[in-house]
């Protein structure tokens, strides 16, 4: 333990009771005398504090937590449009090495550099993760450094840091690891496996996907930090490669339909300054040329994009005729045909004009989950991995705001190969087309029949029954009422959807969200204002008074006058977001029931209904009776609920304390060091001398 004294002010006193109080105890004394020594003074303690490092010659490096922060213009390109990037601090002590000095400890200052966390993760190619695999880093306290899942910035836009992000829990996103099996392993430094299911959510939080993680874990050297991989089963454990000649991938990767993920690490643009311009692709070229060979490219990777280029050039001629001819897209209902494969290599065709195109965000840069990134592979790549192969996956974006009213539908499938063998997915193609045509497509095979006239004994055009066509976690997207579109079926049909998930066609998936943000009412009241402003008081008593007068006149009621609020309050609610924990649900259907009906009693009429799956897809027909209205259940919505927690269960979680690690090397004293330089006042009668010298010097003037 170390003590350290100020005295502060010019009387010299107690100077000597400080001064030995600190020397005893390996502190430092400081008096402080005027405002002008605060700054020089106090700071004496760190070069107490560091003379057991300079004794040791010990340069411990310090990373920091990480940190939301700006960056310089030549970094832009890893932050967002506000130049925001999660960041971390790499630090040291500089030290004074004469040996005259050894003793006292003189601290020099300290050297470091602010490392963007991106940039950490260059070292794990995405690639070898899989689609569903990601990367994350840990403190000694077992906070995020970074993970997939951390949102440190909210509201849209408006890019606010959340009060608490810097110290986001492991537990607070991997939240299904109840007993923290995985998040003690890592603050204890450990290397080893944990695998357990997990309940991801994509599409801004609105789709949930079921599935099994192994997670492997090491501590990294030098740092406070521990690193994790999780491997998603199926999609992480086997890779595809393929051999290509050079000559062959460059002609297919000229091409202006190829793009590549620029946020992966093909090839090393960072070490030399004439590099730092080009793009990943610009790069591969010049590497592949052998233009540049100061160059660092990852071969394997490389390689295997030059497969990907040649083996998916025959699709830019197939989309070609498509194009041409006119009669397979009349009405130009198809805008857009996309493919990407698992190097992170896209092929893109308009069949419109870019100007046309009903969603101009679609497949751009800032469509962060339409694109490859570092974090995880496009959307719809990693919901159509996830169906069975062979089958498309259809969706409505859903918009940032709460009310999703989007003009385009999605579809994609995977694309795996059949062999004996378990085969990865190598790659996801689709395409996005107008919603009004996809509707269109919808209503014209309804009212298509099997039967020998081919007309139908019933159909979506009668008024009895309702029409509806919703995906596998219950989204509209097509209804006869087209202001439904988008919206989730249970808030429509809340006695239908009650009943499928009686019935186990659907199933409800609980979700926490440990990062939320709540909105609260919080009273502001201006009484101070009119402390501070006398003007403003007297003005407010005077206007509260002729009012109070005008009301007296107007309705004279002597006993209402007598009991009325006589201050006047400046009271109102503001609503702030403050941090929060919720509870929200999800829906997924069951992939077994293909086709099932059922009966719904309501208060004086039975309601009946149909659902079918469409084959080949995720969608499902849902045919309701509408003559029938079930007004005592209540809609099934999707709103999170905040967690609310009483006093016991609060007192709970603080005895319940998570595992910490502190640092491992304390250095708190060193026999060698002269505890004896422990500080000094300024002496008294110096102060005399110097107060009395003017005096004497007026004395001998005269």
């Amino acid at each position: 333990v170390r003590i350290f004294t100020y005295l502060i002010g010019r009387e010299a006193a107690f100077a000597d009771n400080l001064k030995w109080m600190a020397c005893a105890n390996k502190g430092f004394f400081t008096q402080i005398s005027t405002l002008a020594d605060v700054q020089e003074n106090v700071m004496e303690y760190l070069h107490v504090l560091s003379r057991p490092k300079v004794i040791d010659q010990e340069h411990d490096v310090v990373w920091t937590e990480a940190y939301i922060d700006s960056t310089l213009p030549q970094a832009q390109k890893l932050a967002d449009d506000q130049g925001l990037v999660l960041m971390t601090t790499v630090a040291m002590p500089v030290f004074s090495k004469q040996n005259e000095t050894r003793s006292k400890g003189i601290l020099l200052g300290v050297v470091g550099t602010d490392v963007p966390v991106k940039e950490l993760l260059k070292t794990i190619p995405k690639y070898k993760l899989g689609i569903h695999g990601y990367a994350f880093a840990i403190t000694n306290n077992g906070y995020i450094l970074t993970h997939p899942e951390l949102r440190p910035l909210y509201e849209e836009g408006k890019k606010r840091r959340k009060p608490n992000y810097s110290s986001v829990d492991l537990s607070e996103v991997e939240w299904e690891d109840r007993d923290d099996v995985l998040r003690n392993a890592m603050v204890n430094r450990k290397t080893g496996k944990f695998s357990m299911e997990v309940k991801k959510t994509v599409d801004k939080g609105k789709r949930v996907l079921v599935m099994t993680n192994d997670y492997y874990y090491t501590d990294i050297k030098g740092t406070p930090f521990s690193l994790g991989v999780a491997l998603s089963r199926g999609h992480g454990k086997y890779f595809f490669r393929g051999n290509v000649t050079i000559e062959e991938g460059l002609h297919d990767l000229e091409h202006p339909d190829v793009s590549l993920a620029d946020e992966w690490s093909y090839c090393n643009t960072d070490l030399h300054p004439e590099h730092r311009h080009l793009s990943q692709l610009e790069a591969i070229k010049l590497y592949l040329k052998g233009r540049e060979p100061l160059l660092q490219c990852d071969k394997e990777l490389i390689q295997e994009v030059l497969f990907d280029s040649v083996v998916s050039a025959p699709i830019e001629a197939y989309w070609t005729s498509l194009a041409l001819n006119k009669s397979e897209n009349s009405d130009k209902g198809v805008e857009v045909a996309f493919l990407g494969t698992r190097t992170g290599l896209s092929r893109i065709n308009l069949f419109v004009g870019a100007e046309q195109l009903t969603n101009q965000d679609f497949l751009k840069a800032g469509d962060k989950e339409n694109i490859f990134n570092a974090d995880h592979f496009p959307l719809w790549y990693r919901r159509a991995a996830e169906q069975i192969p062979g089958s498309f996956v259809y969706s409505i974006p859903f918009s940032t705001g709460t009310v999703n009213k989007s003009n385009v539908v999605t579809a994609s499938t995977s694309i795996q190969l059949l062999d004996e063998r378990k085969s990865p997915v190598v790659a996801a193609v689709g395409i996005q087309m107008k919603l009004e045509f996809f509707q269109r497509k919808f209503w014209t095979a309804s009212r298509q029949c099997a039967s020998l006239d081919g007309k139908c004994s019933i159909s979506c055009d009668d008024e009895t029954v309702n029409c509806y066509l919703i995906d596998n976690n219950g989204f509209i997207l097509v209804s006869e009422d087209y202001t439904q579109t988008g919206d989730f079926f249970g808030e429509v049909e809340g006695a239908v959807m009650n009943k499928l998930l009686t019935m186990g066609s659907f199933k409800r998936i609980t979700l926490y969200d440990y990062q939320a943000m709540c909105r609260a009412n919080k009273e502001s009241s201006d009484g101070a204002r009119g402390l501070l402003d006398p003007y403003n008081a007297f003005l407010a008593a005077v206007k509260w008074i002729m009012t109070e007068l005008v009301l007296f006149l107007v309705e004279f009621n002597l006993c209402s006058w007598w009991h009325s609020d006589m201050t006047a309050k400046a009271q109102k609610l503001k609503q702030t977001l403050e941090p929060c924990d919720t509870e929200y649900p999800a829906f997924v259907s069951e992939r077994t029931i293909k086709e099932t009906s059922g009966n719904i009693a309501c208060e004086d009429c039975s309601k009946s209904f149909v659902i079918q799956q469409i084959p080949s897809s995720n969608l499902f027909m849902v045919v309701v009776d509408s003559s029938c209205f079930c007004e005592s259940v209540a809609p099934i919505t999707m709103a999170p609920i905040e967690i609310r927690y009483n006093e016991s269960l609060k007192c709970e979680r603080l005895k319940a304390q998570k595992i910490r690690r502190r640092p491992e090397s304390c250095h708190g004293f060193h026999p060698e060091e002269n505890a004896r330089e422990c500080g000094g006042a300024p002496s008294l009668q110096a102060k005399m001398v110097l107060i009395l010298f003017p005096l004497l010097l007026m004395l001998f003037s005269r």
